[in-house]
């Protein structure tokens, strides 16, 4: 899940929860070990998926493999706010022009030639009376044969993550992720979607900082410095077409606004002092 990007002008010391987004060792240590079981859990989602296949089964066995896993999904009946409808599913399974924040229920049979987002986070451990840890991760799907361009979208989607990974380092700043995941949309002529950002992650689902998958131009956006402990999840999000967006009639799906495809990966990563950690690598 992404959050909505929020343009804001306080200064980096202006974070009342900065001393939070520095994790401690111990917190690491079980981010580390769910996002490990997350990931092997998402190449297994990815790995059924075919035409013929729906979302309700992947939905099913999401949920089972979470279970095992000893953890919990983390955005089935999740609430961004008090106002918000709780989310649906354990699953956001976004189809073609859909970006992200697609439930997996009501239930959708995959079609061939399709692409397909899925998004899954989990909190872990489960243990009555203690709170668990958050990792999320992404990625977009071909459904059997897809067009030539929609290939080349799900490919530079996914080197726009890796580009925006190894720009992680303590001392950078969320403009060096940024301006890395943009040059791979302009090298590829895609389309970037700016509304929806990547954010922190470990203690909530959805922690400081946002973050954009563009350069930040100046006092457009906190442009945070990276420090050791931090963890995020990057999430490029990337369109065939232009960046507008708008929400569909379920009121959490985020489409296109001129229908053209678009794709999403992310990973959750550790800032560490010589660079970084995928966390949610499924290897």
């Amino acid at each position: 899940m992404v959050l909505l990007k929020k343009l804001r002008r306080e200064k980096e010391n202006n974070f009342k929860t900065m001393s939070r987004l520095i994790k401690t060792t111990e917190e690491i240590n079980l981010i580390r070990e769910g996002g490990h079981k997350l990931g092997a859990i998402l190449a297994k989602l990815a790995s059924v998926v075919k035409p013929g296949f729906t979302s309700a089964e992947l939905e099913t066995l999401a949920l089972k493999l979470i279970k095992q896993a000893g953890g919990r999904p983390a955005f089935k009946n999740f609430k961004p706010s008090a106002q918000s409808r709780p989310f649906p599913t354990a699953l956001c399974i976004s189809i073609n022009n859909e970006i992200v924040h697609g439930p997996a229920l009501p239930n959708r049979v995959f079609q061939e030639g399709q692409i397909v987002s899925i998004d899954i986070g989990m909190e872990y451990p489960v243990t009555k009376g203690q709170p668990g840890y958050f990792t999320d991760t992404a990625l977009t799907v071909a459904v059997g044969n897809i067009s030539a361009e929609a290939k080349k979208l799900l490919q530079a989607t996914k080197e726009g993550l890796a580009a925006g990974i190894e720009a992680v380092k303590s001392g950078h700043t969320l403009d060096h992720i940024g301006t890395a995941v943009e040059k791979v949309a302009k090298k590829n002529q895609l389309g970037v979607i700016r509304d929806l950002v990547g954010h922190g992650v470990g203690l909530e689902v959805h922690e400081e900082p946002q973050i954009p998958n563009y350069h930040i131009k100046a006092n457009e956006f906190p442009n945070l410095t990276l420090k050791e402990g931090m963890v995020i999840a990057i999430e490029p999000m990337f369109t065939l077409g232009k960046e507008g967006i708008k929400v569909a009639s379920d009121g959490f799906t985020f489409i296109t606004e001129d229908n053209s495809l678009s794709a999403h990966f992310e990973h959750t990563v550790l800032v560490t002092r010589e660079g970084y950690e995928i966390i949610t690598s499924s290897e």
